[in-house]
């Protein structure tokens, strides 16, 4: 596996944790926690999902100055309390600073979510003046 070069602090609780890491592609899991849940029945926020995906994206980018310029998904499946996400992330472009990233997160063999993120590689940190 090659060494994580973003998101270092990420909470793996909160966000999911590296899986693998290979040359523009990534996985990255996490386990729907009740904290998470949007309702009695332990249904997941979506918002968890796509924090997922976005991690798996930056980890195939996986630059530290890497950032998220826009995403389209597609929601496909609920995922609830106690299931574990595995999201999967492949870099289908590569021009310039622009990357574009595949990305499917599934609970077991079920598709739960599938999206295109635009991720910018810039010179320095965003934060930088």
């Amino acid at each position: 596996m090659m060494e994580q070069n973003t998101h270092l602090l990420i909470d793996s609780v909160l966000v999911g944790k590296t899986v693998s890491l290979d040359t523009q592609q990534a996985t990255a899991e996490l386990i729907a926690t009740s904290d998470m849940a949007a309702d009695a029945r332990g249904l997941v926020h979506g918002g968890f999902t796509f924090g997922l995906a976005d991690f798996a994206a930056m980890l195939a980018v996986n630059d530290p100055n890497v950032v998220l310029g826009g995403a389209e998904t597609r929601f496909l499946a609920p995922v609830q309390v106690g299931q574990r996400m595995v999201a999967t992330a492949k870099i289908t472009s590569d021009a310039g600073k622009k990357r574009t990233v595949q990305v499917e997160v599934k609970v077991a063999n079920t598709t739960v979510m599938t999206g295109i993120f635009t991720c910018f590689v810039l010179p320095r940190h965003v934060l930088d003046a």
